[in-house]
Formats: structure tokens, C-alpha cells, sequence
């Protein structure tokens, strides 16, 4: 006879929440202890009990080598976050600076003075939307393959809801004829034997 699953909720006694706290505690400690010899990697465990005891674990000499090495990793993934957002601002402020470079385009051909403009001008500004144009089917091109890769996933799931309703059919189907036949009642065979 296994086990029963323990409920994961406060423990109101005292003295059982003691003795939960000392038996799960070493056993964390034996999985870290197993899992830094196994895997060959650091492994740093700090506990701190409700009545303010400090207890920890550490795979090498030094709980602060491991200590500083998490500080150094999430101050570079604190960095890195802070580039992915200037760049993801940097990004949407050169669409605002393409659709005001659009707006300015327009500007220039709707004014009346356009002879004004030199032929380098000219060159400079089709190059300019030139570019523009470019960037803008690229995006909505990376925009509708994506939404294609996600409409092929969608599909996938559903053939495969699909197949398992089918299934469930398949064999409710099976069990009505089994029940069907269970329920039927016994047929009387007669035999007429020739005197």
C-alpha cells in the first residue's frame, strides 16, 4: 500500500511543523548535495527558519562565490532587459520618424514651390522612401509569416483534438454495442429432431 498524498497547506501544530521543517530540510539539502556531484555544478542553498535560524548549503568552499556570481547575473540580465527596451524604443521611434518623413514627403509635393527642389534633392528623397518602402514590406512580411507559422500551429493542435474526439467516439461507440449485447435477452433455440 503506497503512500497518501500529502495535502500542501500550513501545518497548525508546532511540534509537527518542526519536525516537517528539520526532514524537508535535509532533504533538500541531500538533492542539492545530489545534484551538484551529478550534474557537476554549483549548487548554493540558503534557508532561514520562522524563528530567524540561517541554514545553508554550499557545493563549493565559498557561499559567497555563489553569491556574488548570481549578483553578476542578474545585474547582466537587468542590463541586457534595459538594452532590449531602448532598442524596442529606439524601433518605434524610427517608424514615427518614417511616417513624419512620409508626412514631410508629402508636404514637399502638395506645395505649389516644388520646381524648388534640385534634382539631388529628388534623388535623396526616392532614396530615402525607397528605404522606407523596403522596411515596411520586410516587417509585414516577417509579421504575416509569423502569423502563418501560428495559424500552422493552431491547425496542428486541432488535428490532434480532432483525432482524440474521433478516438473517444470510436470507442464509446465500441462500448454502446458491447452494453447492446449484454442487455439482450437470451434467445431460445428450439430443435425439431425427426421421429
Amino acid at each position: 500500500m503506497g503512500r497518501k498524498k500529502l495535502e500542501i497547506k500550513p501545518i497548525l501544530d508546532n511540534n509537527c511543523r518542526q519536525i516537517a521543517f528539520c526532514k524537508r530540510r535535509k532533504g533538500l539539502i541531500k538533492k542539492a548535495r545530489e545534484l551538484s556531484i551529478l550534474c557537476d555544478v554549483d549548487v548554493g542553498v540558503v534557508i532561514v527558519s520562522n524563528r530567524g535560524r540561517l541554514h545553508e548549503f554550499s557545493s563549493t568552499n565559498s557561499m559567497t562565490g555563489i553569491l556574488q556570481r548570481y549578483e553578476r547575473h542578474v545585474e547582466a540580465a537587468k542590463e541586457i532587459s534595459a538594452e532590449i527596451q531602448v532598442a524596442e524604443l529606439s524601433k518605434y521611434s524610427r517608424f514615427m520618424t518614417m511616417g513624419e518623413l512620409l508626412q514631410a514627403t508629402e508636404r514637399q509635393f502638395e506645395e505649389i514651390n516644388a520646381d524648388g527642389l534640385t534634382v539631388t534633392d529628388l534623388v535623396h528623397l526616392e532614396n530615402e522612401l525607397q528605404t522606407t518602402l523596403i522596411q515596411t514590406r520586410s516587417r509585414k512580411t516577417h509579421l504575416l509569416l509569423e502569423s502563418v507559422k501560428d495559424l500552422h500551429e493552431q491547425e496542428k493542435l486541432l488535428r490532434e483534438e480532432n483525432k482524440l474526439l474521433e478516438d473517444n467516439i470510436a470507442g464509446m461507440k465500441k462500448n454502446r454495442k458491447v452494453n447492446e449485447m449484454s442487455h439482450l435477452p437470451p434467445q431460445r433455440v428450439t430443435l425439431n429432431f425427426l421421429l
